[in-house]
């Protein structure tokens, strides 16, 4: 596996991933330009937070081509915080193993803090902080490294509806701000439709299927339909079952 600098960020051939006797991913290729905006999707089991592990260098024991440009910063699910360090700790955290440290850690920590909407918390304990203030602070440690790819694993899944879409209101709002690559990991059918620029499908560890979506920003759910229903059909659901 070889990471190094392409013509996009991100440039995988032939990727695959085995556990035991079981195969993950069979011969993946993808592709993520820079400053485009990729949402991942396939059934549990699928891979997809097996190629976020890989594409994040957490995870070299693989086969295949993986090259990836510049620096890389993820945010998780659960956003893995340290409840003895201040808010502010936590956003630098990163900066001391392999970030790009430019200065001040306090500044850079009150910076970031403010692009998320947390400046005032920055002497604040973790414990205190909501879902929604726990979720943003770790978008504040993955950008505060200014990565080149951004990999979010299902960061809204724990949230609550009203959280989830200010949330992404946020994230596309840091996104336009910082143009990173974005891949984005989600179970959300609409959520990949109102944030990406595309939507791939995972199945049998390949990309199945590719939706380009053409539609500008801000979106409704209904401004990619059809698109919907092609992805659902790919993904085995029908209408009838989500209503």
């Amino acid at each position: 596996m070889a990471h190094g600098v392409t013509g996009g960020t991100v440039e995988v051939r032939g990727l695959r991933k085995r556990f035991g006797d079981r195969t993950v991913l069979s011969g993946l290729d993808v592709d993520i330009a820079a400053g485009e905006f990729v949402a991942l999707l396939g059934r549990s089991g699928s891979g997809k937070s097996t190629l976020l592990r890989v594409l994040a260098g957490l995870d070299a024991a693989v086969e295949g081509e993986v090259t990836v440009r510049g620096t890389v910063s993820v945010a998780f699910q659960q956003p893995r915080l340290l409840p003895w360090r201040r808010v502010w700790r936590n956003v630098v955290l990163g900066l001391h193993t392999g970030g790009r440290h430019r200065g001040n850690d306090r500044a850079l920590a009150d910076r970031a803090l403010a692009e998320v909407r947390l400046e005032e918390l920055g002497d604040a304990w973790p414990r205190t902080l909501s879902g929604g203030e726990a979720q943003r602070l770790s978008l504040a440690r993955a950008l505060v490294r200014e990565p080149e790819l951004l990999l979010l694993d299902e960061p809204f899944g724990a949230l609550d509806a009203l959280t989830r879409i200010a949330m992404h209101e946020l994230v596309v709002d840091l996104w336009q701000r910082h143009r990173p690559s974005v891949l984005l990991v989600t179970h959300d059918v609409d959520e990949a439709l109102l944030l990406a620029d595309r939507v791939l499908i995972l199945d049998r560890g390949a990309i199945a299927a590719e939706h380009v979506l053409t539609r500008p920003r801000p979106r409704r759910a209904a401004d990619h339909a059809e698109v919907r229903t092609r992805v659902l059909n790919g993904l085995g659901v029908t209408e009838r079952a989500t209503a």
